[in-house]
């Protein structure tokens, strides 16, 4: 008899596990976070290798308010030594991020878009005289500026493509990012683009000021030159009439 009445009570109390495993279920899947974490506190602590996993699971991606790793291996480990393989396959993939710190580091605050401003897309402004008055130094001056167009307008063509540049993360990394970081990642992206975009718009609208005086005073000295010249000959002709 008393073999019969520890059976059945073992039997409630896996079903009220089960039930309350459910409602925990239920209440991540509202986003009702601090009322599931509640519940899978209480049944990880009682040894549940499921709610240990998603303790684990909220750990590692902030649902319990903030991101804590430690936590998160530490339950996992929980899961994963009563043999519960999603557990192990998630301390595996904190062992992935343990080898991707560096690229993390490198999406969520280090990156800087230096590949936009170097190479083909490196576009240093040409150096403008006050004026120019040789036809060959005027031809060289307009043969820069003409590179130099081209060469900005690669480059705006170029970062017009990649935008957002959270495209670049490579797949294996963003894969291992947790939301926050994900978060953080997107903001210092969209902080980065911007720069670059400004950075570039300032100094080619410098330039463009700069190749306007240059442009307008060399003009002005061409007319007046021709102007000279032009009068010196009709002035010749007429002494010949």
């Amino acid at each position: 008899m008393k073999k019969t009445l520890f059976c059945l009570s073992l039997l409630l109390s896996i079903s009220a596990y089960a039930d309350d495993l459910a409602d925990a279920n239920a209440l991540f899947a509202k986003k009702s976070y601090p009322q599931a974490l509640q519940i899978y506190t209480r049944l990880a602590n009682g040894g549940n290798a499921e709610a240990q996993l998603h303790m684990g699971e909220m750990y590692l991606y902030g649902d319990t308010g903030a991101v804590d790793l430690a936590k998160a291996e530490a339950w996992f480990k929980k899961s994963a030594a009563k043999g519960n393989k999603s557990a192990a396959s998630a301390l595996a993939m904190m062992a992935q991020r343990e080898a991707h710190k560096a690229d993390l580091e490198l999406w969520t605050s280090k990156y800087d878009g230096a590949e936009f401003k170097s190479g083909q897309y490196r576009c240093p402004t040409p150096r403008m005289p006050a004026i120019s008055k040789q036809n060959d130094e005027i031809a060289a001056i307009n043969a820069k500026v003409e590179a130099w167009k081209t060469c900005y307008n690669g480059f705006a063509e170029n970062i017009n493509s990649v935008k957002p540049l959270t495209k670049r993360i490579p797949k294996e990394v963003a894969d291992l990012m947790t939301k926050d970081e994900m978060d953080r990642a997107t903001a210092h992206l969209e902080e980065v683009y911007a720069r670059v975009v400004e950075e570039a718009r300032v100094a080619s609208k410098l330039f463009l000021a700069d190749y306007t005086v240059w442009r307008d005073a060399t003009d002005a000295y061409v007319a007046e030159n021709n102007r000279i010249v032009d009068e010196a000959k009709n002035v010749k002709k007429r002494k010949n009439d």
